[in-house]
C-alpha cells in the first residue's frame, strides 16, 4: 500500500472515530435558537391570547407578536459535541455554557418552574402597566406566597392571605411591609392586618433575628385587583420577557382604532407596572424568529439596542422602547406615517 493511500485510510478512520465520538460525547453547553412567536391579538388553540371580560373591547388588525427562544440541552438532557459544533457554525443560534442558563445549585425543573412563575407575574404587571397607560384605576395588593418553615409566621399567616396593614398602618407595597418589620428589634411583636376568605383579621407575630435583622418568615408577592377580568393564555411559554407585548395587546383591545396600522409587529421586553421596559436575553434569536414569522418592525428594549443592532436581520426595522408609553406613541406614528419613531441607532 502506498504512503498516500495509507494516509487517506488513517485519516478516514480518524474522521469516522471523531464523528462517532462527537455523536456520543455529551458537553455542558446549551444551544439557543429562534423559538415560536405568538400574536397577542390572536388565538392559540382557538382561545384568545388576551381575553378581556367586563369591559368594552374593540376590533384589532395586524399582529403584536411576542417572541421566544428555544433551547437544547440542560442538566438532564445534555447535547452532544456534534450538536454544539453545528450551533457554533450556524449564525442564527448561540451556544452558551450550561451554567449561564441553569445555575449549578438549581435543577432544570426548578428553573422551568421559576420561568412559569415569572410569566404569571409578568402578565399581572403587563395588565397593571396597560391600565396605568389608559388611566384606568385599580388596587395594588400584597399576597402571601408562602411562610418559612420554623419561623414565627408559620401556622399563623397562610399562603393566599392579603396583608393590608402593619401595626395599623396601611400598606400597598411589599417593601413597605419589609421596612416596617425591620424597624423592630428581634423579639418584638408585629401585628399584621390581613384578609382571609373575605374576613379581616389581626395576627400578631414575634420577630426573630436573621442575619442581624428582624424577620417573621413571610414570603410576599405584589398583586392587583383589577376592575375587570384580563386573562392571558400563552400555553407553555415561560419567563418575563413578553411583558411589553402583553401590555400593548391589552391597550390595543381596550382602545378604538388599530394600534398596529395593520402591520406585522414583534417585540420583547420586561414590563413594570409604571410602564418601564427592561432588557432581556436572547435578542438575536428572537429577532430571527420575528422575521421568520413575517414581522417587519421589532420593538427592542433600550438596554438591548447595542446588541440588537449587531444582529438585526434584513427587512426588520428596529424601534427603541424605553417605556410602554414610548412604544405606543411609536406604533401610532408608524401607523399614521406622522411623528417621531425612536430608533436603536439614535
Amino acid at each position: 500500500m502506498s504512503r498516500r493511500a495509507l494516509t487517506l485510510l488513517v485519516s478516514g478512520f480518524l474522521v469516522l472515530a471523531l464523528g462517532i465520538g462527537g455523536a456520543v460525547v455529551d458537553v455542558p453547553y446549551v444551544v439557543l435558537s429562534p423559538g415560536p412567536t405568538e400574536n397577542t391579538l390572536g388565538d392559540i388553540d382557538k382561545q384568545p391570547v388576551i381575553k378581556i371580560a367586563g369591559r368594552e373591547t374593540y376590533p384589532t388588525t395586524g399582529a403584536l407578536r411576542l417572541v421566544t427562544v428555544a433551547y437544547q440541552g440542560g442538566p438532564t438532557s445534555q447535547i452532544d459535541l456534534l450538536t454544539a459544533l453545528r450551533g457554533w457554525i450556524d449564525p442564527t443560534v448561540a451556544v452558551v455554557p450550561q451554567e449561564t442558563i441553569f445555575a449549578p445549585d438549581r435543577s432544570q425543573k426548578e428553573v422551568e418552574e421559576e420561568n412559569t412563575i415569572e410569566m404569571t407575574n409578568s402578565q399581572d404587571d403587563a395588565t397593571a402597566a396597560a391600565l396605568n397607560e389608559l388611566k384606568i384605576p385599580y388596587e395594588a395588593v400584597i399576597s402571601v406566597a408562602s411562610t418559612v418553615k420554623g419561623k414565627p409566621a408559620e401556622g399563623k399567616i397562610q399562603k393566599g392571605d392579603r396583608i393590608v396593614a402593619v401595626d395599623g398602618e396601611p400598606v400597598t407595597r411589599t417593601d413597605e411591609v419589609s421596612k416596617a418589620v425591620r424597624a423592630r428589634k428581634p423579639g418584638d411583636p408585629v401585628t399584621f392586618t390581613i384578609t382571609r376568605g373575605g374576613e379581616k383579621l389581626d395576627v400578631t407575630v414575634p420577630t426573630v433575628a436573621a442575619g442581624g435583622e428582624p424577620i417573621v418568615g413571610v414570603n410576599m408577592q405584589p398583586g392587583y385587583e383589577f376592575p375587570f377580568d384580563v386573562d392571558i393564555n400563552v400555553g407553555d411559554v415561560g419567563g418575563p420577557s413578553a411583558g411589553l407585548m402583553f401590555s400593548l395587546g391589552i391597550v390595543d383591545k381596550l382602545t378604538e382604532g388599530q394600534l398596529t396600522g395593520g402591520k406585522q409587529i414583534a417585540g420583547t421586553g420586561t414590563i413594570r407596572p409604571d410602564g418601564k421596559v427592561g432588557p432581556i436575553g436572547g435578542i438575536p434569536q428572537k429577532m430571527v424568529g420575528a422575521r421568520n414569522a413575517g414581522a417587519t418592525i421589532f420593538l427592542a428594549p433600550a438596554g438591548n439596542c447595542a446588541e440588537a443592532l449587531r444582529a438585526v436581520p434584513d427587512g426588520l426595522r428596529l424601534v427603541k422602547a424605553e417605556t410602554l408609553h414610548d412604544a405606543k406613541l411609536a406604533l401610532e406614528a408608524l401607523a399614521s406615517g406622522k411623528g417621531e419613531v425612536p430608533s436603536c441607532s439614535g
